[in-house]
């Protein structure tokens, strides 16, 4: 069976938001307790599509992280298996 294939333009965003949520952490700071952070280093211009469909948000332009949402985590967990790559054991 032949997979379908994807555009270029869309593999780099689904991979992307793939590997945010495999290297995902957690912050503790003074205010709260933040989950499923990922650090910035990926295309700003893929980073602002994920955020307008509501799978990130970037806060401000001075963080060096973006936060995933719940949509993103489960969108996410579908590419691993959409491409055939392990989650990290629980």
């Amino acid at each position: 069976m032949e997979m379908e294939r994807t555009s270029a333009k869309e593999a780099v965003k689904e991979l992307t938001l793939a590997l945010m949520y495999l290297t995902r952490f957690s912050i503790q700071d003074r205010s709260c307790a933040s989950e499923n952070n990922a650090w910035k280093g990926y295309p700003f211009k893929v980073l602002d599509e994920l955020e307008e469909e509501g799978m990130i948000n970037q806060g401000s332009h001075r963080s060096k992280s973006v936060h995933i949402y719940d949509v993103g985590l489960e969108q996410a967990r579908g590419l691993l298996e959409k491409y055939g790559i392990e989650d990290w054991e629980e």
